[in-house]
């Protein structure tokens, strides 16, 4: 082939993982060419911009500091369910941010540990008709109207720490 201007060349509509490219590195001033794989490229090349994707695209949590997704819809984190079917259910640290199904047509009783952290949350249903109840172990559960259950089949609710062993719960509760 012979030496082309790069702006003469066609484009690669889909490279190859061991495709080979060139790139110039002018960094110093002294212009030199190297060569890397496609694979290479896209493994190192941080993603800039995602306006007009039309695909999934990966980020870190550390691309999103600033916390604005520009309108995009955020996919992918769905809650993960844990069906409870007992009449007595411990919250685990692995509940946090998990949607807990209660389904048992007797009284069920969730205890709240200690030890979950700040920042813990965790939404329950009430699928069965037995009501749930929430007991504090070693911790402060707070509600707007000093309720402890969730109010009857089919209610929801969720349970927030804002500090440790402090929890908000809130929803469809009852006394």
């Amino acid at each position: 082939m012979a030496n082309k201007k790069i702006t003469e060349l066609t484009d690669l509509p889909s490279p190859a993982g061991a495709d080979i490219l060139a790139i110039v590195d002018d960094v110093a001033g002294t212009a030199t060419t190297k060569k890397v794989t496609a694979t290479n490229l896209m493994t190192l090349a941080p993603v800039q911009s995602v306006a007009g994707q039309t695909g999934a695209v990966t980020v870190s949590a550390g691309d999103l500091t600033d916390g604005n997704f520009d309108g995009e819809a955020i996919l992918g984190f769905d809650a993960s369910i844990n069906d409870q079917t007992g009449t007595a259910y411990t919250l685990l640290s692995s509940d946090n941010g998990k949607v807990v199904v209660l389904d048992n047509a007797s009284a069920v009783t969730v205890t709240v540990p200690s030890g979950l952290g700040a920042g813990f949350n965790c939404s329950f249903v009430q699928k069965g008709a037995g009501q749930v109840t929430f007991s504090a172990s070693s911790t402060t559960i707070y509600n707007r109207q000093s309720h402890t259950k969730i109010n009857a089949q089919y209610g929801v609710a969720s349970i927030v720490a804002y500090a440790a062993d402090t929890f908000v719960l809130a929803g469809d509760t009852a006394s």
